[in-house]
């Protein structure tokens, strides 16, 4: 490798490991490298970068560059159709035959392996493909990286260029897989804690008893008479149907604002936090997700029903105040969650369902912010509460 060469990736190198200690996103590095290699002489026609995921919503995504056009994310989801396009491809051979790169001359030759990204490559000239792949260490499912190059030179890549990927390659792994753990943590954290909990505990909220009192409107949802369906069919159903009512509670929550806490063998506790002096638009955001919450209970039981399934109806109860909004637990097992006597009133109205006959039902404090939806139903003693508490009800 001559000496101008030399340094022109050497100065590569050193961008790489700069930039990949303040850029978040893999679109930014692989945009920032084509246009230093394609100054650099490179007869770039595709470049990708791809990688696994911990994502419940998808196995795997890849960044891509195309020339003439912009910046893409290809996603490759779970299920068939997911592990269909992954064993069509580049690097599930790698993977399969142990290998760490590859090289293809194209058109490829008669008697090599073809893959539909070939078709897609001889479309815009391609003459050479190289892919590389980078391991992680660790024992998560984010394995490593996929590194891939088109070009259409006539002779596609020079020993040169080959020479220069080579030295870059492990440099761009590295970057990848800091930003890979980044997205990790907050991505996989903002599934299991939500949005709003997970910013809290990335910014080093980690400490039990750490939090704050914060004022909320609450919704507590529960399935109707769930525990009985568990004796009476398999486990892997009744996982299915809970997760089938908890997405229809669950979307209408976020949609709204709102972030679920916690989910509580077949309940749900959410919290719309009241971040300026509106109540009434947080408990107003509440009770609109309560309702879209019921209607799309009932369109998810038509469903069930016409399929030979049983309906699994929702009670819901509604409520505001004060409540503790941090850490609890043990020392090494915390909780980031909501507790206080406002969520155990919550509760405690949501098991008034079947007394009153009402699916929803609210406090007389949250009625008080939306009174032209709610009723009066009658006045109880709740228990662990010291005094009659009114119980409303929505009644279309």
């Amino acid at each position: 490798m001559a000496g101008a060469e030399c340094g022109e990736t050497d100065g590569l190198i050193d961008w790489l490991i700069a930039e990949g200690l303040s850029v978040n996103g893999i679109d930014a590095i692989l945009e920032r490298l084509v246009e230093k290699l394609l100054a650099l002489g490179y007869p770039l026609v595709r470049v990708s970068i791809a990688m696994p995921s911990i994502d419940p919503m998808q196995r795997g995504f890849a960044v891509v560059w195309l020339r003439d056009t912009d910046l893409s994310t290809e996603v490759q989801g779970h299920g068939e159709a997911g592990q269909d396009m992954f064993e069509r491809s580049p690097i599930f051979y790698l993977l399969s035959n142990s290998l760490l790169h590859g090289r293809w001359r194209l058109p490829e030759p008669t008697g090599t392996p073809s893959f539909p990204l070939f078709d897609e490559l001889a479309s815009l000239g391609a003459t050479d493909y190289l892919m590389k792949l980078v391991p992680f260490p660790g024992e998560t499912a984010l394995q490593g990286v996929g590194i891939s190059f088109a070009v259409d030179g006539a002779h596609g890549f020079t020993a040169e260029q080959l020479t220069a990927i080579d030295r870059i390659t492990p440099a761009l792994g590295l970057v990848c897989c800091r930003i890979a753990a980044m997205r990790v943590a907050i991505d996989t954290l903002a599934v299991y804690t939500g949005t709003r909990t997970s910013g809290r505990i990335l910014s080093g909220e980690t400490r039990r008893g750490g939090g704050d009192a914060i004022y909320a409107a609450i919704l507590f949802a529960d399935l109707k008479n769930f525990t009985s369906l568990n004796e009476a069919w398999a486990p892997g159903t009744i996982v299915s149907w809970l997760n089938e009512s908890f997405e229809a509670i669950v979307n209408p929550v976020e949609a709204h604002g709102g972030e679920v806490l916690k989910f509580m063998g077949d309940s749900v506790l959410a919290i719309f936090p009241v971040d300026t002096a509106d109540v009434t638009d947080a408990c107003g955001r509440t009770f609109s997700a309560a309702k879209s919450a019921m209607r799309a209970t009932e369109e998810l039981n038509r469903d069930r029903v016409e399929r030979g399934d049983p309906a699994i109806k929702i009670d819901i109860a509604l409520h505001v105040g004060e409540v503790f909004y941090g850490n609890v637990g043990a020392s090494r097992r915390l909780d980031f969650t909501a507790i206080g006597s406002a969520v155990n009133e919550a509760a405690r109205i949501e098991t008034l369902a079947d007394t009153v006959g009402h699916s929803l039902l609210a406090s007389a404090v949250f009625a008080a912010q939306a009174p032209d939806g709610f009723q009066p139903v009658g006045t109880f003693s709740l228990k662990g509460v010291g005094r009659p508490t009114d119980v409303f009800a929505w009644i279309r």
